[in-house]
């Protein structure tokens, strides 16, 4: 990120300052690609729940990585949306937002598995996908309740966290500073486990510095042991991704030692939120892990997720309401990866595509989305981005409405319209051609 203006990723900036300099960038530094054939990830994190990228510096990275749409989802929060779909417009390529949430199965028949949530049975991830603009105060006001539960549930735990600190001659944390202000709290961000585990990293390097003193010191006052290829990284004191790479093996090694599981004030029921997600004119979407070997971040351990029960669990979402199916290509084997085609076919699912940005060690590239098997969620993106900007010019355009003139089309003849729509749009000022768009619709 050297080579571009600092403002641009500044997190203590406002967002028009960030917005500003992107533009003034932009002016200098055309980048143009062809979005109708390029990647697309629909879910980047930025500053608002944990990354190392600000929504314009989110934009600016997929764009130049010749990605031709962009997406930001946060946890438990939406307050990148509006920055997140101005810089992709100042960029000219396609731009969504969305949410990322936990929520309970206790009630359904499913209360005892293990879903996408590494940490707890019960508690699955979803995300609320294509939020119109209108309905972003509302998300936002949806969402408070909850990220102020993780808050306090958080600073129960640096409460935890400090004890093996100060046990181990380490800097303790103070929560107000180091986590809740990194989290962008007060203008709506989500504190994450991350920002409490980064905390604890920065503790271990101002102690042992960066270097092979570091994975001795997390050995001998932690009781961590350091795989290789982590321990290569950390003893290299000019790895840039090096917070990064100390967080992740803190996460998959010492988290569950203070981990508190939350309660269903913070992981409300997953009917709530499917509801809401309709009432906003927005798409309920489950995001699938599956079973994992090799954490492509390093924080989660190999482990067993929906495989076993798939075909339960693809009946029981399509009974709560949901619209859609998420997935992330790099993270799947192609046979998990066919398998959710079927499925999602089977039960009449919207299939969306993006990889999760919290480390800058990843990737904003997804190439698999470019293989035959899986370039129908480049249309499925531009779909989404559609329903998206037309949900904005009113609620009836919505994708899943049900009084969309559309409505009683099969889902693929609805997803292929909004996918020509999306593709018509003008991507530096989406909103204005989306109006002139929808007089298309039903005709």
């Amino acid at each position: 990120m050297a080579q571009y203006p600092a403002e641009i990723n500044g997190f203590s900036l406002k967002k028009e300052e960030r917005l500003k300099a992107l533009e003034e960038w932009e002016k200098q530094h055309n980048y143009p690609v062809n979005p109708e054939n390029a990647e697309i990830n629909n879910h980047i994190h930025t500053i608002y729940s944990f990354s190392p990228y600000t929504p314009s510096m989110a934009a600016l990275m997929a764009r130049d990585s010749g990605l031709g749409a962009a997406g930001s989802v946060d946890h438990d929060s939406i307050a990148a949306a509006r920055e997140m779909v101005t810089a992709c417009s100042i960029l000219g390529i396609g731009g969504c937002v969305g949410v990322e949430l936990r929520v309970s199965f206790k009630a359904g028949p499913l209360a005892s598995k293990k879903f996408n949530n590494p940490d707890s049975a019960g508690i699955a991830y979803m995300t609320i996908q294509g939020i119109p603009k209108q309905s972003i105060p509302k998300v936002a006001e949806f969402l408070e309740p909850l990220r102020a539960e993780r808050l306090k549930r958080s600073r129960a735990m640096t409460v935890s966290a400090n004890v093996f600190l100060r046990e181990a001659g380490l800097d303790e944390i103070d929560f107000d500073a180091d986590i809740t202000a990194k989290s962008k709290y007060a203008e709506g961000g989500g504190v994450t486990d991350r920002h409490l585990l980064a905390a604890m990293a920065e503790k271990f390097i101002s102690k042992y510095g960066k270097g092979p003193d570091l994975a001795e010191g997390l050995r001998a006052k932690m009781g961590i042991t350091v795989p290789p290829k982590i321990a290569a990284y950390l003893s290299d004191p000019n790895n840039p991704h090096y917070l990064y790479d100390l967080l992740g093996i803190i996460k998959a090694e010492f988290l569950p030692r203070i981990f508190i599981q939350p309660d269903e004030k913070e992981c409300i029921p997953v009917e709530t939120v499917v509801s809401f997600a309709e009432s906003v004119t927005a798409v309920p979407a489950y995001p699938y892990l599956g079973d994992i070997g090799e954490s492509p971040t390093g924080d989660k351990k190999a482990e067993k997720f929906e495989d076993a029960y798939i075909e339960e669990l693809f009946k029981e979402i399509s009974r709560l309401g949901f619209r859609a199916v998420a997935y992330m290509p790099p993270r799947n084997t192609i046979i998990q990866l066919l398998n959710l085609r079927r499925l999602s076919a089977k039960w009449g699912f919207m299939e969306i595509s993006g990889v999760d940005i919290n480390s800058s060690r990843q990737s904003f590239n997804c190439p698999e989305v470019l293989k035959k098997e899986f370039r129908h969620l480049l249309d499925t993106t531009w779909a989404l981005i559609a329903h998206e900007r037309l949900a904005s010019v009113d609620a009836r355009y919505g994708l899943f409405s049900k009084t969309n003139p559309l409505a009683s089309l099969d889902l693929n003849k609805r997803l292929s319209l909004y996918a020509g729509l999306g593709k018509k749009l003008d991507l530096h000022h989406p909103d204005e051609s989306a109006a002139e768009l929808a007089a298309q619709i039903g005709k």
